[in-house]
């Protein structure tokens, strides 16, 4: 029995083996499955992402802004701007150019005679609002020029024509604006004569010009603490600048295609993320590094259409939107530290083409609704300006400290005059969860080049002097106070004799006619003030016996034309001693010179 069980286990063996060996034998169980390969397959599954489910939500008809002739330019710009009080967008006019910029809560159907910002005298190209005053905002136009206007809060009541800052120095049309993300009153112009100038609006000066670029500049975007400044060009290169010194920190070939593209700093990550088309003008996105722009870490293709895609980086959640003009889709991508550096995410689609974006700032979104983004769609179709919220799926409506990190506040981390000297500076943070607050002063107007009639303060001093009331004086002469001129003119005449008798003592001087009566008068009143009270007091005694200090003001008609004749023969005698005294006063120094050449 026992020889029976060793032969049966070793027919058993020996029929595994063979079984293993013949893989066509479906009874045979291969134990190779069951070990750990040594090296783990790449699998690209589904990434993880809290932003995977994001979607866009348009607004209402009735929370939309009907009846906009929007701007048909051609001009690659948004055409709109907006912040958490005012929203801004250029629109159609016969001649000149104009914006137009409402309240946020004034949706619905607008008036066909909305008060507009007219002050321009060709198309407006590009608008952006101050990041820290939210009742300013800039504007540059077809005419060379760069205004800046202030909103008062509520809105338009008429044409706006009178600017804060006209900034003079293109000698082309603007194409683009930016303001300095962290210094105040900083702003940067690039215009069709390939220059970028960068503006201290504080004394409406440039302190720098870049002229570094052989062609039309295409876009020009800052890092987060605007040290930075990108640009894209019509030569097909990619350039970072050193914006306070012009120096170029490094250049390299974007995109091959001959259509713009676009640029955008992705926060301080120290990466940008470009828009453009192919040499066979398919659009494409790439990410480059700041530092080495001789390739790109990531080139990808996106599709074949024809329109512009504009990127916007949104800093607090890391996403970047990818929306092209003419397009009525708004892809979203969410951005990694690592290769393939950007992953999709999904994309907002919808039937109506869009002729521009306004972005609204990060403060003016609502936490409540989990929106974590906000674009104001101008439609390409109709006079329409629609906003799109992009809305993160939560159940719960309270505050989510994982979506709102700090974002940037509304108070500048340096001046103007700080960042021209070299300091850069982190921006200040606010939470979204308290909330900060805005500035919303009027700054003071700088107007250089002003007219004749505004600059001539003395015009401003006569009109000024007719507008004052006259309040006539019917007391004596000698109680008058002293003019100013004629306390000039006695006090210099006092101190030229005075000098002379110092410097010539042993000249005798003749007494004058003048003050021969002077001192007569002195000796029979005693004094002049005496005199000037025994005179107040005759007159106040002709009245009604009363001796008062001061003559009281005449009553009737016959009184004030005696007080005038009284005043015009006092007058007359004080002008007639005035030339007298001059002339006697050229006598002595005639004397004075016979004297001094014998």
């Amino acid at each position: 029995m026992h020889r029976f069980k060793e032969k049966l286990s070793d027919m058993l063996e020996h029929e595994g083996k063979e079984d293993s060996r013949n893989p066509s034998n479906t009874n045979a169980i291969d134990i190779r499955a069951c070990y750990k390969p040594s090296e783990r397959a790449w699998f690209r599954g589904v990434r993880s992402s809290k932003f995977r489910h994001v979607y866009g939500v348009p607004a209402k008809r009735e929370k939309c802004y009907d009846n906009v002739k929007i701007t048909k330019n051609a001009h690659d710009s948004q055409f709109c701007a907006v912040n958490p009080k005012f929203l801004a967008i250029v629109t159609e006019v016969a001649g000149g150019g104009a914006f137009l910029v409402l309240p946020l809560d004034n949706t619905g159907r607008l008036d066909f005679n909305a008060s507009r910002v007219t002050g321009h005298t060709g198309p407006v190209l590009d608008i952006k609002w101050n990041p820290f005053n939210d009742n300013v905002i800039a504007s540059c136009s077809d005419d060379c020029t760069i205004k800046l206007w202030h909103i008062p809060d509520g809105g338009l009541g008429r044409n706006l024509t009178d600017w804060l800052v006209e900034l003079q120095g293109h000698k082309r049309r603007v194409a683009y604006i930016e303001w300095h993300p962290v210094a105040e009153n900083v702003l940067f112009s690039a215009g069709f004569d390939h220059l970028i100038i960068v503006w201290d609006i504080n004394s409406g000066e440039a302190v720098n010009i870049i002229d570094r670029h052989p062609d039309v500049i295409y876009s020009m975007s800052l890092n987060r603490d605007g040290s930075l400044l990108a640009t894209t060009c019509k030569d097909k290169k990619l350039r970072v600048f050193e914006p306070r010194s012009g120096i170029v920190v490094s250049e390299g070939v974007c995109h091959a295609g001959t259509k713009a593209s676009k640029v955008v700093f992705l926060g301080n990550s120290g990466r940008l993320l470009t828009t453009g088309f192919s040499r066979h003008s398919d659009r494409q996105y790439a990410i480059w590094s700041q530092h080495d722009l001789s390739s790109p870490l990531a080139c990808e293709s996106i599709d074949s259409s024809s329109g512009v895609v504009f990127p916007f980086y949104d800093h607090d959640t890391n996403m970047v939107y990818l929306a092209g003009k003419g397009d009525g889709n708004i892809r979203y991508y969410e951005v990694a530290n690592e290769a393939p550096w950007l992953h999709f995410l999904s994309q907002f689609i919808s039937g109506n083409p869009q002729r521009g974006l306004g972005l609204m700032p990060k403060r003016g979104v609502t936490t409540s609704l989990c929106e974590v983004f906000r674009f104001y769609k101008l439609h390409a179709t109709r006079g329409m300006c629609e906003p799109i919220s992009m809305i993160v799926p939560r159940k719960s409506d309270q505050f989510q400290e994982d979506l709102y990190p700090d974002t940037i506040s509304t108070t500048p981390a340096l001046s103007a005059k700080d960042w021209i000297s070299g300091m850069n500076s982190a921006p200040n943070l606010i939470s979204l969860k308290t909330g900060g607050s805005i500035t919303t002063h009027k700054p003071r107007a700088y107007k250089p080049n002003q007219g004749p009639a505004a600059t001539d303060l003395n015009t401003k001093k006569k009109f000024a002097f007719l507008s004052t009331e006259t309040v006539p004086d019917y007391r004596p002469v000698e109680l008058h106070d002293m003019s100013e001129k004629s306390q000039k003119t006695s006090c210099n005449q006092s101190t030229k004799i005075h000098q002379l008798q110092q410097k010539f003592g042993n000249v005798t001087v003749q007494p004058t006619r003048c003050s021969t009566e002077f001192h007569e008068l002195v000796n029979k009143f005693g004094s002049v003030t005496n005199y000037y009270r025994k005179n107040n007091i005759m007159a106040s005694s002709l009245n009604d016996n009363k001796t008062i200090g001061i003559m009281e003001p005449p009553i009737n008609e016959s009184e004030l034309r005696a007080a005038f004749a009284r005043q015009t023969d006092e007058l007359r005698l004080v002008r007639r001693q005035l030339a007298n005294s001059q002339l006697r006063i050229k006598e002595l120094e005639e004397q004075v010179i016979k004297l001094q050449n014998h």
